[in-house]
């Protein structure tokens, strides 16, 4: 092999350590970490139950296994939380003997026995809920109700705290800065999963610095299956079942397009933080269902330019960057980091989170703004918005303005681009998330059902400044008219 294709092989290496330790058959190890599905399931006696038939009938499930979901008129498979049809069920369980002596349907003893009337996903809980039901508003007692709880708690066993410091060296050589603020809020999932963080953990920087490395014991002191990562697009889309998630990761976030960076933007604020406290949960196939909402999100992101759009005054994410180069760290490193977390690595960082002492760590207090959170905000600003910017000093910042007055005014200005910028039909969608950041959002003509004002015999958007009370924006916009 010549030095050109082995170094090139090094390289690549390198750049994805787990997938080499992996492949070297730590994979095995670690996979048994997240393994055992059923263990996290309270023991309960097998019902006694007599089969239908005998031959070749394949009776290894019970009833204990199921109950029966009424609103759907299906039947929860408890160790992994899956609907089954009543046909399979039937297949699947022996038959047990009802009253008169006689073998009742499966699906039907269930109906009548170990029937609830609602399923929810809430760690903290039990997996039955007795006289409880849960809506928009939070918990309501319902006596005689069941609520079923399809959240399945941790497994793993914890190691000693103290043996912990290989992975907390590990975060402060990516994040020396951050790397208190990354550790409590991890800490926070660990010991709280049923409370909510009020606000996302972006943790940035080039790729193969070890991000993926550094919340893996997260992940495994959580629960793996507590843990989902999607796609920014992914957010946009009508299904939301990654709401049931303790960390919820969305994965290399970039540029998404003008429109859809505000788009995710606006979609994230109500899964980041709490209100609202209760998120509907459409999954495909399902009848929607309220949740708690509790995730906690993680955004990674390889771009601090041309990725996330946040304005100045946001309250909702904890920025984290790193100054390191591309693949700072030998093959070495990664082998014995992954070995460590493969030989109780991973039990001993679940204890240190377990046992780390929160008392000034505020969940619900806006973050911390750090030098990389202003440095995004800075590159979220568009030639357009200083433009805008020029024009409304122009115009000495109106309590009230509509876009007419300000693309004749960029005009008058010279700033003839700037107008046409405006008056471009593909950009109106944009033109609403520039007037937000320059301070104004449009008002609403409470006196017209379609809610536009009628300014010189046409129809027009007004906006006022974002700090009136909404009776002060909309006595500002009347005078327009």
């Amino acid at each position: 092999m010549s030095p050109r294709k082995s170094e090139a092989g090094a390289s690549k290496r390198e750049m994805n350590p787990t997938r080499r330790y992996y492949e070297k058959g730590g994979r095995k190890r670690a996979m048994g970490a997240m393994s055992g599905i059923q263990q996290d399931l309270p023991s309960t006696s097998k019902t006694k139950s007599k089969p239908k038939s005998a031959g070749n009938a394949k009776h290894d499930l019970s009833l204990d296994d199921f109950r029966a979901y009424m609103p759907g008129h299906r039947y929860i498979f408890i160790p992994t939380r899956d609907m089954w049809p009543s046909s399979s069920v039937d297949a699947r369980v022996a038959w047990p003997a009802g009253s008169d002596g006689k073998d009742i349907r499966p699906s039907k003893w269930l109906d009548s026995n170990a029937a609830v009337e609602q399923m929810t996903w809430a760690p903290g809980l039990g997996i039955v809920i007795k006289d409880k039901l849960i809506d928009t508003g939070g918990w309501v007692n319902q006596q005689g109700c069941t609520c079923f709880n399809l959240y399945r708690p941790p497994t793993i066993k914890h190691g000693d705290p103290k043996k912990a410091g290989k992975w907390i060296d590990h975060v402060k050589k990516i994040y020396p800065i951050d790397s208190d603020h990354i550790i409590n809020w991890s800490a926070h999932r660990v010991q709280r999963p049923e409370e909510k963080i009020n606000h996302a953990l972006v943790l940035g920087g080039k790729p193969g610095i070890g991000k993926d490395t550094l919340l893996e014991p997260v992940k495994h002191a959580v629960g793996a299956w507590n843990c989902q990562e999607i796609a920014p697009n992914a957010m946009l889309g009508r299904f939301n079942g990654f709401v049931k998630s303790v960390i919820l990761r969305v994965s290399e976030a970039r540029d998404l397009g003008d429109v859809n960076r505000y788009a995710f933007y606006d979609h994230m604020k109500t899964i980041i933080a709490a209100p609202p406290d209760v998120i509907r949960v459409d999954e495909k196939h399902l009848r929607e269902y309220p949740v708690p909402n509790v995730c906690g999100v993680i955004i990674t992101t390889n771009y601090k330019t041309n990725g996330l759009f946040l304005p100045e005054d946001d309250r909702r994410h904890y920025v984290a960057w790193s100054d390191l180069d591309e693949n700072p760290f030998n093959e070495k490193y990664w082998d014995d980091l992954w070995h460590w977390y493969c030989h109780d690595g991973f039990e001993h960082v679940a204890a240190y989170l377990a046992q780390l002492d929160l008392s000034g760590f505020n969940a619900k207090a806006p973050p911390p703004k750090t030098e990389a959170f202003w440095h995004m905000v800075s590159s979220n600003r568009a030639p357009e918005d200083e433009e805008l910017a020029d024009i409304l000093d122009a115009l000495n910042w109106p309590k009230a303005v509509t876009l007419e007055s300000i693309k004749a005014t960029a005009r008058g200005r010279g700033y003839q681009d700037f107008s046409e910028w405006l008056g471009e039909r593909k950009n109106r969608r944009k033109i609403p998330h520039r007037m937000e950041s320059a301070g104004y959002e449009s008002v609403n003509n409470p006196s017209r059902k379609d809610g536009i004002w009628i300014v010189n015999g046409k129809r027009q958007n007004i906006y006022a400044l974002t700090k009136l009370s909404i009776r002060d924006r909309t006595i500002a916009a009347e005078k327009l008219t």
